[in-house]
């Protein structure tokens, strides 16, 4: 009899271990899960330059600046399109929720963009040890 009680305290102290496990998970915020991610939602010319509508969402801490580039696909000058901007660390809301942005990017020098280019755009996450994460690429007509 004293090795069944055993067992039933046992099994107890690990259900009990188990509930208290799950509570914790279940109590804590879903946004701790959640990886960096971008989305790219519009690309529009902009005067000489392209404009990204973007949202994004990052983790806290690890210092990371949005990076964009746009490059003309189907120009056929010599002097096409090319394009890059940058969101600075402190500049970005990284708290795991989803927040708009809005990134200019300004055109290269000898470079232009016209109506009715398509082009190529990518946008990452450049952290400070010079890693990229989170790219998403999109092909757009101004």
């Amino acid at each position: 009899m004293n090795s069944t009680s055993l067992r039933r305290r046992l099994a107890g102290t690990a259900v009990t271990a188990l509930v208290a496990g799950a509570g914790v998970l279940a109590t804590a915020p879903s946004a701790f899960a959640k990886a960096n991610e971008i989305t790219i939602d519009s690309v529009s010319l902009s005067g000489h330059d392209v404009q990204v509508r973007l949202t994004y969402s990052c983790d806290p801490g690890l210092g990371q600046q949005l990076v964009a580039n746009a490059t003309a696909l189907d120009s056929h000058s010599p002097k096409a399109g090319s394009a890059a901007g940058v969101i600075g660390s402190d500049r970005l809301v990284c708290d795991y929720g989803n927040h708009k942005a809005v990134m200019t990017l300004h055109t290269a020098y000898d470079t232009h963009f016209a109506k009715k280019d398509t082009v190529k755009v990518a946008v990452f996450y450049f952290d400070k040890d010079g890693y990229t994460t989170a790219d998403q690429t999109a092909v757009a007509v101004l």
